[in-house]
């Protein structure tokens, strides 16, 4: 037990040390990959530095034809059009993404728990996850709208 303590309290310590010395978003960001070179200064500092774009900003959240949402970065596929729904929220809501699309981890920011996406591919950030969706899982993906783009079915 008492060796558990001690590599407990070292890796906190550590942690606190590192998070002195250099920011927390600069460590994280250097696992992204940039793969746009056109992406906008806003869409870099969502993407890379997990920022949010304003509520009822996007213009997806009005699209309403059938299709598949893409990473604004890598272009890969993340959401099919039928999962999409208005969660009043200002952001573009999903029930669920395609299998394989996102990897998450813990975001514990402004004081609460929550779990945060990136894409699969490129690893930017998109949104979060919660547990407050419609349908039978009850998840609502609030993804930001710049870090997607729409490709309607031709």
């Amino acid at each position: 037990m008492l060796n558990f303590r001690r590599k407990f309290l070292k890796v906190l310590g550590f942690s606190y040390i590192s998070s002195l010395l250099l920011p927390y978003n600069f460590l994280f960001s250097a696992s992204k990959k940039i793969v746009n070179p056109d992406l906008s200064e806003e869409q870099k500092k969502i993407m890379l530095n997990e920022s949010t774009e304003r509520p009822f900003s996007s213009p997806l959240n009005n699209e309403k034809r059938k299709g598949f949402y893409h990473c604004a970065n890598c272009g890969a596929k993340l959401f099919a059009s039928n999962a999409k729904f208005d969660s009043g929220t200002g952001w573009p809501s999903f029930t669920e993404s395609l299998p394989g699309a996102f990897k998450t981890k813990i975001d514990y920011s402004f004081g609460m728990q929550r779990t945060e996406y990136h894409c699969a591919s490129c690893g930017v950030h998109h949104g979060h996850v919660f547990n407050d969706g419609p349908g039978t899982q009850k998840k609502r993906f609030c993804n930001n709208g710049l870090c997607l783009f729409f490709k309607p079915e031709s």
